[in-house]
């Protein structure tokens, strides 16, 4: 019988023990891409200035994303303090920062002076644009050989700045179109976080082997961007359905998977809630129409060539809209709750806390997004 452990992050707090980190960074992307790698072991030494990390003022936040780490604090402009936090990074396996391009070489941090007393650290510098060539000799930072110049290198930004500049705020739009906002950091977490950590962890596996570390810089706005796969290729193709050539401008709300088709969408309910339906594939399709009661949709799906252009397709959306309508989201959370159709209910934060598939929180309503199965 398979094992899966569900504690939270016990499960593999061994694979980075003795990963030894130096972190620079304050507010979110930073302290949580080192709340990640704490998580899994790794021994992580929070550099704060001496009027702390900003975020501090939000209390269960700073906590969420800090606890377990030890702290320091350090006056940045004071020699001595440069000199300690040098001492660290001797013996560290990896530093983490968020200054804007240029501030490390300022504080006497940068990656000539660092390797030379520790030619194994990887520095991870995450910034919001990334870095140029106004930054370095000429050349220094090029992308398949050609150089990137921009002068977004020194801007500031936060997370719907870069959201805005990926293009990915764009996507992010109601049925009728509308702009959102969102609520969750997508530049922060995804952008900056994840991405830090999957470069730094592979930056220190090389190292390992050649015994050079290397300086790395997070851009999260370039990050959203490499994101975006899907909309950058099926606006192609559902304008080619539509007969618009390979015109690859189309309104979100209206793209393969924006709310186009009838089998992945956005429903409302009687009482105003949602059920998301991802019915994409034929099989789960069919079984959604067998739970609505609604067998003559069966054959209204793209891969039996009914595109989202074709009459059929937006009398099936209307014809589901109608039926999900006709009663509440706890109603359609019961039908559904015994089927297999990619059917669920949007649920709010309140909501998903108490669910069952959330029941392994610690004491910050963090789960990890891993399970070890033995």
């Amino acid at each position: 019988m398979t094992d899966v452990h569900l504690s939270n992050h016990d499960q593999m707090g061994d694979c980075l023990q003795g990963l030894r980190v130096v972190d620079l960074t304050r507010n979110l992307p930073g302290p949580f891409a080192t709340r990640l790698l704490a998580d899994l072991g790794a021994d992580v030494l929070k550099i704060e200035p001496k009027q702390g990390d900003p975020a501090r003022v939000f209390g269960e936040l700073f906590a969420a994303l800090n606890h377990g780490k030890t702290t320091e604090k350090y006056d940045f402009h004071d020699p001595k303090a440069i000199e300690a936090i040098k001492a660290h990074l001797k013996e560290a396996d990896v530093m983490l920062d968020s200054f804007r391009p240029g501030v490390l070489a300022e504080m006497g941090l940068d990656a000539k002076t660092l390797h030379a007393i520790n030619p194994k650290l990887v520095m991870v510098s995450i910034t919001g644009y990334g870095v140029a060539d106004n930054y370095a000799k000429k050349g220094a930072y090029s992308i398949d050989g050609s150089q990137v110049n921009h002068d977004w290198a020194n801007k500031a930004g936060h997370d719907i700045n870069f959201m805005a500049m990926s293009g990915v705020l764009d996507q992010l739009r109601t049925a009728q179109g509308e702009q959102a906002m969102p609520n969750i950091q997508f530049a922060d977490l995804a952008g900056g976080s994840d991405t830090a950590v999957i470069a730094l962890l592979a930056a220190v596996f090389a190292a390992q082997r050649t015994g050079r570390g290397r300086h790395i810089a997070i851009s999260m706005t370039h990050s959203l961007y490499n994101h975006m796969i899907m909309p950058k290729v099926t606006g192609k193709l559902i304008n080619s359905f539509s007969g618009n050539g390979l015109n690859d401008t189309l309104m979100p709300q209206n793209d393969f998977l924006g709310g186009a088709l009838p089998c992945y969408r956005l429903y409302q309910t009687a009482d105003h809630r949602y059920m998301a339906v991802g019915s994409l594939e034929l099989k789960f399709w069919q079984g959604l129409c067998e739970v609505l009661e609604l067998p003559a949709l069966k054959a209204i799906h793209w891969q039996l060539g009914i595109m989202p252009n074709r009459l059929e397709s937006q009398t099936a959306i209307n014809i589901i809209a109608e039926k999900f309508a006709s009663q509440t989201l706890e109603h359609w959370q019961r039908v559904f709750a015994a089927t297999d159709v990619c059917v669920t209910p949007v649920l709010s934060l309140h909501e998903a806390k108490a669910h069952p598939l959330f029941a392994c929180q610690d004491e910050h309503h963090a789960t990890s997004g891993w399970q070890q199965v033995n």
